[in-house]
């Protein structure tokens, strides 16, 4: 996929009322737009992903795979407040010279859509064919579905939801605490808050995964073990390895715009929000997850029209939506018509 940076140099207003005087969005694009533009692929990330979707996602992105850069034009977008390419609080505030740090206005999944929107405008995309996202990509996806009914043909929300739930939130909340709680966390500086990012990575892993997931991977073998157990250890990998590619003010305020994420503001209500999409839905839940559950896909299916509704079995919880490609792939072959392919 080649990478790219889309700069809107007009202000945009944010949900919260703060206009912003420019932003920038970095993207990722692969094949290219046929004759009548009808082959546009619109893949959302999630929270800590990029726009490569064939680096997270290699299962279904790629030459040979379900979605082919030789026959559709494939574009994932970088999400505000994200560190790789997209406008963050690390880019330079310019009313102040200097990064936004703890200042940053962050965007909800609502201003993120409506970012996208003279993106699309500049690359010449009037239809897009299949809208797919997971997580807090699919409440980016629910969002635009409901904002321009006529633009997608085929979504395809896994995993997520129409409101972000209490549960959620609180999930989102803790990690946030654990931010703060870090001593560097007020300073002005990129790798502030870093050692609590880590903690709040943890914290994270027990929501995106289940007890059956550590069970099967974090089991000890030595029956006399009193410290430093498999699972302990797995928890401080996975901080660890975040705090390689990411930064605490990125991931601090991607929750905050996840926690605001509710089709229903601003409109009579979510039910109705959802039953405005004319796209063909299919939403697929993961029956082991315990972020996302899967009533949350079927209250979105229950209330878009004509929606068809799957849930598959996975033994990894939440991040089911990354790592079951095969399942989720045969679950989309069966619902898109098959010259799509």
């Amino acid at each position: 996929m080649v990478n790219s940076i889309y700069q809107h140099h007009e202000p945009f207003t944010l949900e919260s009322g703060i206009t912003i005087p420019q932003y920038h969005l970095g993207y990722a694009t692969a094949g290219s737009l046929n004759n009548d533009k009808s082959n546009v692929v619109w893949i959302f990330h999630a929270l800590t992903a990029n726009s490569l979707p064939d680096e997270w996602w290699p299962g279904l992105v790629g030459e040979g795979k379900l979605f082919n850069p030789q026959k559709h034009f494939i574009i994932c977008v970088n999400m505000p407040g994200s560190c790789y390419g997209s406008l963050s609080p690390l880019d330079e505030n310019p009313e102040r010279g200097e990064p936004y740090y703890h200042d940053f206005s962050f965007f909800t999944p609502r201003d993120m859509i409506r970012a996208y929107q003279p993106l699309k405008n500049y690359l010449g995309i009037e239809k897009i064919k299949i809208g797919i996202g997971g997580s807090m990509g699919g409440q980016q996806l629910l969002e635009w579905a409901i904002e321009e009914p006529d633009l997608f043909e085929y979504i395809i929300p896994i995993a997520t939801n129409a409101a972000h739930s209490p549960w959620a939130k609180a999930f989102n909340a803790s990690q946030r605490m654990s931010i703060e709680a870090d001593s560097t966390w007020k300073n002005k500086e990129s790798i502030a808050g870093i050692a609590g990012m880590k903690a709040a990575r943890s914290i994270a892993l027990l929501s995106y995964r289940q007890y059956d997931t550590y069970n099967a991977s974090q089991q000890e073998q030595e029956l006399n073990k009193l410290d430093n157990f498999k699972s302990e250890t797995y928890q401080q990998y996975q901080g660890e390895k975040l705090a390689r590619r990411f930064n605490a003010f990125s991931y601090y305020f991607l929750s905050k715009s996840m926690d605001a994420h509710n089709v229903g503001r601003g409109r009579k209500n979510s039910e109705a929000a959802l039953q405005s999409i004319k796209a063909r839905s299919l939403v697929i839940g993961i029956n082991s997850d315990i972020l996302f559950p899967v009533s949350e896909q079927k209250y979105i299916a229950a209330h878009i029209p004509d929606a068809h509704f799957e849930a598959i079995d996975s033994l990894f919880g939440h991040d089911g939506f990354l790592l079951e490609f095969e399942k989720i792939g045969a679950l989309i072959k069966d619902f898109l018509p098959k010259g799509i392919f």
